[in-house]
C-alpha cells in the first residue's frame, strides 16, 4: 500500500507496530508478500472483511521495492486487495516504471494487456491509448482529470499508476467504457528520504531530477515531500522540441494515529512541438523528416493544482474520508500537417494548419463514509459517497489552408497569415454524484458486490462556429449499476462473476454513450512467491459510438456509428522469481466488431467492421535478471523485453491497415556503489519503422532512443 495509506492505518511512527487494517469498498483485505502478519488476538482465524488487526514489519511502500502490486489506492473506492477486486486490474508499480524509464504514460502502459498505445506515432499532444477497444478516462487520487485529461501527465510525479479495464462510471461517475486510470501521487513520509538523478540521452535529451522528504517536527505529527524534473530536449524530428519544468510539494500533518491531512501543490509547465506535420503516404521516410511550419509548430502547457486529501478513523468501524482537488490549466497548440491521399502524382502536397488556444479551471471534491461490522457468518462494509465537479472551459480554434510543401525539397514558408478561428466557444459543466457500494463476505469464501450511483449533470456553451452564434445549455440524468460475486477457491485463488456500467462524459443534445460488460475472472497469488496472476474474459459493449473520420475537404469531424462491441480475454502475469529475477508477462485477444451503425457522411457502410487502431492479437514480455556482485563489482542487472501489436485497421472503413509488428527494448544498470546506480535503457532497440496511424498523411511508430541515467539514493 502507498506509505500515505499506511501511515494512516498504523500511525505511521513505526514499522512495527499493531494497527487496525480496514477494507476499502469491495472486497477481503490480504497483506502485501513479503509483509510478515497475523492477528494481534487470534492469529489462527482467517482474514475478515471486516476490520482485523495485524503485526508489519518491514517496508511499507512495496512500489519502491517491488514490480508485483498486491492492493489498489484508488481514493478508496474499490477494495484495497487485488486479488479480491472483481475487475481486471493491472498496477504498474513505480519501481518498474523506474526499471523500463518509461517517460511518458504511453510508455508505462504498453507492457499492460488489452492496451494499444501511440497509434498517433509523432503526434505529442496527448497521450494516446486504447483499453479494449475503447477510449478510457483518467484520474488522479480517485478524482476524474475531467477537463485536465489532454494534458501529457509526468510519470514521475506519481508512486504508480493503475488500470481497472472496463466499464467503471458505477465507482468513478462519467466515463469511457474502456476502463479507467488512476494516477497515484506520491505523498509525503514520515521518514527520511532522498533520491536525485541525472540523464542524458537520444535527441539532446537532458534530464534532473529529485524526490526527498522527511519529519517536520520532534512530536512527528508533520511530515513533507518535494519532488521535482527539469528537461530539455528534442524529438526525432527536425525543429523539434520537448522541454518541461514540473515542482511538487507536499505537508502531511497527522495529530493522532486516526487522522490524517495532506495538501499536495504540483506546477506543470512544458514547452513541445506538437508533431512532425506526419509523412506522404506513398513510401517510408526517415523520421527525422518534418514537413510542418518551424514558425508555427509549437505547444505550450501551463498547469497548477492544488489537492488536498483528509482521512479520519472513528476507530469504531467507521471511517471518513474527503478529497479536493483545484486546478488552473492554459494548453495552446499550433500546427501545420500533410493533406495526401492515394494517386497522388508529383512531390508537392497541399497543407493545411490547425491550432486552439485553451484555458480550463476545475474544482472537484467527495466525501465518502465507510462502515464496517460483522455478525455472525457475515462481513459487512458499507461505503456511501457525495462528489461535486464544477468546471469551466474557454477555446478559440484555428484551421485553414496553409501554403504547400515539395516534399522532395522541403522550403518553409513561415506561420500562415490571417489566421481563421472557425470556433469560439466557452463552456461551463458542474455534476453532482451520490454513490453507495454494498460488500458482503460470508463463510469465508463468497463475496457479493452491488453499487449504484447517479449524476446529475449540467452543461452550458455558448460561441460561434464559422460565424454562426450558438447559446446552448443541456442537462442529463444518469444512474449506473454494479454487481459482482466473488468465490475464494483458495487462500491463493479468487474467481468472480461482474456486471458493470459506464455512462460516458455526454455532449449537449446528444444521448450519453451508453457501455456494458459482462466478465469473468480469475486469479492466482501463490503463497511463499510475491507473484500475482490473472486471467478474464469478457463483453463489452457501447451504444451510440462516435468516432472521428477525416472528410473529403480534410476537416476532421465526429460521427454517430451507432452500437460496438468487444469480445476477448486479457491474461497477466507479474512474478519476483527470486532475488535476482523478474518476469512480466501479458496476452490479449480482441474480436471487436461495429454491431449496428448508419452510414458515413461519405456513404461508407461500416456495420460488422472492426475497430480502428485495435489489433486481434496483443502480447508483452519483460524480464529482468540481476548478477550478484563480489568485491570487485557491484550488482549488474540486465532486463530485456518484446511487444507484440498484431495488424489493424487505421479507419472505421477498414480500407487499410498496419503491419503487425514486434518491438524489442533493453536496459542494463551497474551498481556503482551503495545506493548509487547507473542505468542503459534502449527502447525499440532494432530501430524497427512501421506506420502506426494513417489518415491524411502517415505517422510512423518512434525510433530507436537510449539514455543514461545516474541514480543515487540517500
Amino acid at each position: 500500500m502507498s506509505s500515505d495509506t499506511f501511515n494512516i492505518l498504523n500511525g505511521s511512527r513505526t514499522r512495527s507496530a499493531s494497527l487496525a487494517m480496514l477494507l476499502g469498498c469491495t472486497a477481503l483485505v490480504a497483506v502485501p508478500t513479503g509483509l510478515h502478519a497475523q492477528s494481534a488476538e487470534t492469529s489462527d482465524e482467517p482474514f475478515r472483511l471486516a476490520p482485523i488487526i495485524i503485526s508489519v514489519q518491514g517496508e511499507a511502500d512495496d512500489d519502491v521495492n517491488s514490480v508485483v502490486a498486491k492492493e489498489l489506492w484508488v481514493g478508496g473506492k474499490v477494495a484495497t486487495s487485488i486479488l479480491d477486486t472483481p475487475a481486471s486490474v493491472s498496477v504498474v508499480t513505480e519501481k518498474e516504471i523506474e526499471e523500463r524509464d518509461a517517460e511518458t504514460l504511453e510508455e508505462v502502459l504498453q507492457y499492460s494487456p488489452g492496451i494499444i498505445t501511440d497509434y498517433y506515432g509523432s503526434d505529442d499532444r496527448n497521450d494516446y491509448f486504447l483499453i479494449r477497444g475503447f477510449q478510457a478516462t483518467t484520474y488522479r487520487d480517485g478524482m476524474t482529470l475531467g477537463s485536465m485529461r489532454g494534458v501529457r501527465e509526468e510519470p514521475f510525479a506519481y508512486e504508480r499508476i493503475e488500470v481497472i479495464r472496463g466499464s467503471n462510471s458505477t465507482l468513478f461517475g462519467t466515463a469511457d467504457p474502456g476502463g479507467s486510470v488512476n494516477f497515484v501521487s506520491k505523498q509525503p513520509k514520515f521518514e527520511t528520504f532522498s533520491e536525485g538523478y541525472l540523464s542524458y540521452g537520444s535527441f539532446d535529451h537532458a534530464e534532473l531530477g529529485v524526490d526527498f522528504g522527511d519529519t517536520l517536527n520532534a512530536e512527528q505529527t508533520l511530515a513533507y515531500r518535494f519532488t521535482a524534473k527539469l528537461q530539455q530536449s528534442d524529438l526525432e524530428y527536425d525543429h523539434s522540441q520537448d522541454d518541461e519544468t514540473f515542482l511538487m510539494g507536499g505537508v502531511t500533518w497527522e495529530p493522532t494515529d486516526y487522522t490524517s491531512l495532506s495538501v499536495i501543490v504540483d506546477h506543470l509547465n512544458r514547452e513541445g512541438t506538437p508533431n512532425s506535420g506526419g509523412y506522404p503516404l506513398d513510401k517510408e521516410y526517415d523520421r527525422s523528416d518534418f514537413f510542418g511550419e518551424p514558425d508555427f509548430n509549437y505547444h505550450d502547457v501551463e498547469r497548477t493544482s492544488v489537492s488536498a486529501l483528509f482521512t479520519h478513523d472513528f476507530g469504531t468501524g467507521l471511517i471518513f474520508r474527503a478529497n479536493a482537488r483545484y486546478s488552473d490549466l492554459t494548453d495552446d497548440f499550433g500546427y501545420v500537417y500533410l493533406y495526401d491521399f492515394e494517386g497522388r502524382t508529383g512531390t508537392v502536397l497541399d497543407r493545411y494548419y490547425f491550432g486552439t488556444d485553451s484555458s480550463a479551471e476545475e474544482l472537484i471534491g467527495n466525501a465518502i463514509l465507510q462502515y464496517d461490522t460483522s455478525f455472525d457468518r457475515f462481513d459487512s462494509s458499507t461505503l456511501l459517497g457525495l462528489e461535486y465537479r464544477n468546471a469551466s472551459t474557454e477555446d478559440t480554434s484555428y484551421y485553414g489552408p496553409a501554403a504547400s510543401i515539395d516534399v522532395a525539397n522541403p522550403v518553409y514558408s513561415g506561420k500562415p497569415d490571417n489566421l481563421d478561428a472557425y470556433q469560439e466557444r466557452k463552456n461551463d459543466y458542474s455534476t453532482q454524484s451520490v454513490f453507495l457500494q454494498q460488500n458482503v463476505s460470508f463463510d469465508d469464501r463468497f463475496i457479493a458486490t452491488l453499487g449504484v450511483r447517479h449524476d446529475w449533470m449540467e452543461l452550458a456553451s455558448k460561441g460561434q462556429t464559422y460565424g454562426a452564434a450558438f447559446d446552448d445549455s443541456d442537462d442529463f440524468s444518469e444512474t449506473s449499476f454494479r454487481g459482482a460475486l466473488t468465490y475464494k477457491v483458495t487462500d491463493e485463488i479468487s474467481t468472480y462473476a461482474s456486471y458493470v456500467e459506464s455512462v460516458a462524459p455526454p455532449s449537449i443534445g446528444v444521448d450519453p454513450e451508453r457501455g456494458e460488460q459482462y466478465e469473468l475472472g480469475v486469479k492466482y497469488e501463490p503463497l511463499g512467491y510475491n507473484a500475482l496472476f490473472s486471467a478474464s474474459i469478457y463483453d463489452l459493449t457501447k451504444r451510440d459510438v462516435t468516432i472521428a473520420v477525416v472528410q473529403s475537404d480534410g476537416r476532421i469531424e465526429r460521427e454517430t456509428v451507432g452500437e460496438s462491441r468487444v469480445r476477448g480475454i486479457d491474461l497477466e502475469g507479474k512474478a519476483e522469481l527470486s532475488e535476482n529475477l523478474s518476469v512480466i508477462g501479458s496476452y490479449s485477444y480482441l474480436d471487436s466488431e461495429v454491431v449496428r451503425a448508419a452510414a458515413l457522411r461519405d456513404g461508407t457502410e461500416i456495420e460488422g467492421n472492426q475497430f480502428a487502431s485495435t489489433p486481434n492479437h496483443i502480447a508483452s514480455l519483460w524480464v529482468n535478471y540481476t548478477v550478484p556482485g563480489n568485491e570487485a563489482r557491484g550488482d549488474m542487472t540486465f532486463g530485456l523485453g518484446a511487444r507484440y501489436i498484431g495488424s489493424y485497421y487505421f479507419n472505421a472503413a477498414n480500407t487499410s491497415k498496419s503491419d503487425a509488428t514486434t518491438t524489442f527494448d533493453a536496459a542494463l544498470t551497474y551498481q556503482i556503489m551503495d545506493d548509487t546506480d547507473l542505468a542503459i535503457n534502449v527502447s525499440n532497440l532494432l530501430d524497427e519503422q512501421h506506420v502506426v496511424g494513417s489518415g491524411t498523411a502517415n505517422y510512423y511508430s518512434p525510433s530507436r532512443s537510449i539514455s543514461a541515467t545516474l541514480r543515487h539514493r540517500w
